[in-house]
C-alpha cells in the first residue's frame, strides 16, 4: 500500500460540562380535599369467581328470619333503653334511631372483604362492602328494598314520638342521610376520600445534557476531549 497517504484526524468537539442542565424528578405532593375512587374490576373474570361458590357473607339476608331481625332488634333495644331511670321517650327514640343507623352503616358500608373463605372467591370481595356483595351487586332488589326503608320508617317513628323537636329531626335526619347515600345505585363501588394527597409519579424526568451547537467553536477553557486519530497500522 501507498505510505504517502494522509493519516486521517477525526476532531470531535469538547464537552461542555458547565452547560449541563439537569431536570429535577421529583414534584411537590398535592393533596385533594375531596377524592372518588372505584375499587373492584367488575369484569367477566370477577363475576365467575364470584359464582364459583355461595358467598355465606351476603346470602344470610335472602333468609328467613332474616328480615325480621331488624324490628325485633329496635323494639329490643328500646325496651333496653327504657329501662334506664329517668329515660325520656323523646331522648329514647333519638338513642334508638342513632344506634341502629350506626350499627347499619358501620355493617354495610365500613367493613370490607368476607370473615372467612376468602380464597375460594379469589379475593374479589377484599375491597367490597356487605351492601355491595348483597345479590351479586344487584339494585333494587327485595332485600335492599327492604333495608333502604327500614331506616325510613325508624326515623319516621323517632320523629313522630319526638314531637318533631327541631334539633333532634337535625339531628335523625343527618344520620338517616349519612347511612341511606351509600346505599345508592350511583355510589356502587365508589369510596368518597377525604384529604386524600396524591403522590406523584416515580418515574424520574431523564437528564438532558446540552450540547454546542452546530458550527460553534469548541471552547478554549477547561479541560478538553483529545482528538482520536486514525491511522492505516489499525486496519493492517
Amino acid at each position: 500500500m501507498n505510505s504517502s497517504l494522509p493519516t486521517p484526524v477525526i476532531n470531535l468537539p469538547a464537552l461542555d460540562s458547565s452547560r449541563l442542565t439537569v431536570r429535577s424528578a421529583g414534584r411537590s405532593r398535592s393533596s385533594s380535599l375531596v377524592k372518588v375512587e372505584t375499587v373492584g374490576e367488575n369484569s367477566q373474570e370477577e363475576a365467575l369467581d364470584q359464582g364459583m361458590y355461595e358467598n355465606v357473607n351476603a346470602e344470610w339476608v335472602n333468609r328467613k328470619g332474616a328480615w325480621l331481625i331488624h324490628p325485633v332488634l329496635i323494639f329490643a333495644g328500646k325496651i333496653v333503653i327504657d329501662t334506664i331511670p329517668g329515660m325520656r321517650q323523646e331522648l329514647s327514640w333519638t338513642i334508638v334511631n342513632l344506634l341502629y343507623l350506626s350499627l347499619s352503616y358501620l355493617m354495610f358500608h365500613w367493613v370490607t372483604g368476607i370473615p372467612f373463605h376468602s380464597d375460594l372467591h379469589g379475593g374479589v370481595y377484599d375491597d367490597l362492602t356487605l351492601w355491595e356483595q348483597i345479590d351479586q351487586g344487584a339494585h333494587y332488589t327485595p332485600a335492599k328494598k327492604w333495608l333502604f326503608v327500614v331506616p325510613i320508617a325508624l326515623f319516621l317513628a323517632s320523629t313522630h314520638y319526638t314531637h318533631y323537636n327541631p334539633w333532634l329531626f337535625a339531628v335523625n335526619i343527618t344520620a338517616l342521610i349519612f347511612v341511606l347515600i351509600p346505599k345508592l345505585p350511583q355510589l356502587h363501588r365508589h369510596r368518597v376520600r377525604f384529604m386524600v394527597e396524591d403522590d406523584p409519579s416515580s418515574v424520574g424526568t431523564p437528564v438532558t445534557p446540552s450540547f454546542p451547537r452546530s458550527g460553534s467553536s469548541t471552547p478554549t477553557n477547561g479541560e478538553s476531549i483529545p482528538p482520536i486519530r486514525i491511522t492505516e497500522e489499525q486496519f493492517q
